[in-house]
């Protein structure tokens, strides 16, 4: 049994990392904080928890925090990296669900997300935390950046395809619908539902945070840099991702749908869908599972990739519990076999 810690508790993703761990089996919920509401129980903030965590909310503190085995940062971005280097030097894994260490390149960090890194040292050492490339690093790992919803999406549906040198890297196009979940648990006029229901938009087109992760991963898989046109959308729905990826073959294929279910045929929480198929973003909803579909319209070079997750699962809580269960040696599916919430 290990303590985990969970700083941010009070956010879509730190609710979502609650309702995982409070039933896994290896894990005790030791702190869980929150400035807001410090000094209230969890389940009497959240009811919804009652007779499955105990604890009570606190104030961030390194000491408490560091009695900690792990310490999952669900947390707006630059909150991470303020604690990161105390906890590490006490012995404390961390998992951070922001995108503090996402970036390679600090000065790259520093141009999207519009403040100096405090502790650029540490981002070498990081893994990034996609279990379907980086297995072996996350479990010796003691520091994991836990990618983004879209990130994860986008590499998933892509990576088949760009390990294999099939398609042009150099002319890569993601279009993405997210749930407003993605934008976090904060009153902003954009994601009120008044705002947002029975309509439809994009967003950030010129450039958004996640392009820099996406691209990075994706170059990483091609061996070179790639060409990446990502444009987000906003949907009136709560969770879920929908990425449709574009790539034009640079040879003739004979089967896509093998290359898929072979690439993906032993991981747990991809699911290469049979061919003709249309993922659905209700399909994985409140589950770690990405569903993945395959399409050449009328038979041209143009690859059409459909990749659909939940955004606060295996695009944050779920992937983050996932990470976890490698670095302490867990069955990696431990309290993330869950199905599919219907309707």
């Amino acid at each position: 049994m290990i303590r985990a810690g969970i700083v941010g508790g009070t956010g879509y993703t730190g609710v979502e990392l609650l309702r995982i761990l409070a039933l896994h089996e290896e894990v005790e919920v030791a702190v869980v904080t929150s400035r807001a509401d410090a000094g209230s129980r969890v389940d009497a903030v959240y009811p919804g928890l009652r007779g499955y965590v105990e604890a009570t909310f606190s104030a961030p503190d390194v000491a408490i925090l560091a009695e900690c085995d792990v310490v999952f940062f669900a947390t707006p971005n630059g909150t991470a990296m303020g604690m990161a280097e105390q906890l590490l030097a006490r012995g404390v894994k961390i998992i951070d669900l922001s995108a503090d260490f996402r970036i390679k390149d600090a000065g790259e960090w520093s141009r999207w997300y519009g403040m100096e890194h405090a502790c650029p040292d540490l981002i070498a050492e990081a893994i990034y935390g996609l279990p379907e490339v980086n297995r072996e690093a996350i479990k010796t790992a003691r520091l994991i950046a836990c990618p983004g919803c879209y990130p994860t999406s986008v590499q998933l549906g892509f990576l088949p395809l760009i390990e294999n040198d099939l398609i042009d890297s150099d002319h890569l196009i993601a279009d993405v619908k997210s749930g407003v979940s993605g934008a976090g648990r904060k009153a902003e006029l954009a994601t009120l539902m008044s705002e947002c229901g029975e309509s439809f938009k994009a967003y950030a087109v010129g450039g958004h945070r996640h392009l820099p992760e996406i691209s990075q991963g994706l170059k990483a898989a091609a061996g070179k840099a790639v060409g990446l046109t990502f444009v987000p959308h906003l949907t009136p729905m709560i969770r879920g991702i929908h990425a449709t990826l574009y790539g034009q073959l640079k040879t003739s294929v004979d089967d896509l749908q093998s290359l898929y279910e072979q690439r993906y045929r032993d991981e747990l929480f991809v699911d290469v869908l049979p061919s003709g198929s249309h993922p659905d973003t209700r399909n994985v909803r409140g589950s770690n599972n990405c569903q993945i579909a395959l399409y050449r319209p009328q038979g041209g070079r143009t690859v059409v990739v459909l990749s659909v997750i939940d955004n606060l699962v295996k695009g944050a809580a779920g992937q983050a519990v996932q990470n976890m269960n490698l670095m302490f040696g867990f069955n990696e599916e431990t309290g993330l076999k869950t199905v599919a919430l219907y309707p």
